[in-house]
């Protein structure tokens, strides 16, 4: 079986810089890891693979560095690895990330079984393995809790709905969007990581693409648009209030009828 994991590097904490122009997050220098959800899904696919055999190949969009995530992936027992790296490709939205993906998925070929994690904690739409699967025209479930069984022509599934859990059995070719705790994720390995040191990643620009339209990439291609993004005011102010507890509700009650929260 051959199997694609659509993987992401996030930022490492919540403290990032915004473009104040284009409201989209300035990566460059800031600290990054593999975003979290992800984890579950390359152990899917790792697990899968024990069972059926097969290669597995991951997919990522992003800056250079991004090629870290594909080199963990790597020394979690990955067998291939692209990078989408582009200016062009830069402020995507959703829309537009998942077109992109899925024109690097096509460079890269065919695949019986596409796994994505949930969702990225840095844009936490849960949307994008989903808009992935309508660009390829293939089926996707999301929500998927546990592999049943993997069978040669189609594989079946648990996916965890908000008042009942389905079961559903989906052919190949398909996408799954995995929820956190389908599998324990497991760490790299040293000695993989060693010696997929020198593996080739692929990357693929704009010029690689079967689609060379830069209206439908990046900025030029994300319908949605930010109008202002900004911090939160840190709140160093404390005031004690004496008083009873009918007392202190009525001075916070005149409080924020001031503010005109109400």
């Amino acid at each position: 079986m051959d199997i694609l994991v659509c993987i992401k590097q996030v930022p490492a904490s919540n403290k990032v810089e915004v473009d104040p122009v284009t409201g989209v997050l300035l990566r460059n220098g800031a600290d990054s890891k593999m975003n979290p959800y992800d984890l579950y899904a390359l152990e899917t696919a790792l697990k899968i693979r024990e069972e059926v055999g097969g290669t597995i190949s991951v997919i990522s969009m992003g800056p250079p560095q991004a090629m870290a995530v594909i080199r963990e992936a790597f020394a979690m027992g990955v067998d291939r690895g692209a990078l989408l790296s582009d200016r062009r490709f830069g402020g995507a939205d959703v829309l537009a990330t998942s077109y992109t993906i899925a024109q690097g998925i096509k460079k890269m070929g065919d695949f019986d079984l596409i796994l994505c994690g949930k969702q990225t904690t840095d844009g936490d739409t849960a949307q994008v393995g989903s808009e992935v699967s309508e660009w390829l025209n293939i089926p996707s479930v999301s929500n998927v809790k546990k592999i049943s069984k993997v069978e040669s022509d189609a594989i079946t599934i648990e996916m965890d709905l908000p008042e009942e859990l389905e079961i559903a059995k989906v052919q190949y070719p398909c996408l799954l969007s995995v929820d956190k705790d389908i599998f324990q994720p497991r760490l790299p390995s040293y000695v993989k990581k060693m010696d997929t040191a020198d593996r080739e990643i692929e990357v693929y620009s704009l010029d690689d693409m079967e689609d060379k339209d830069e209206t439908h990439y990046g900025l030029n291609g994300s319908p949605t648009q930010v109008k202002r993004i900004f911090p939160p005011t840190a709140n160093d102010h404390h005031e004690v209030w004496d008083g009873d507890g009918s007392e202190v509700a009525d001075k916070l009650f005149d409080m924020i009828t001031d503010m005109k929260f109400i």
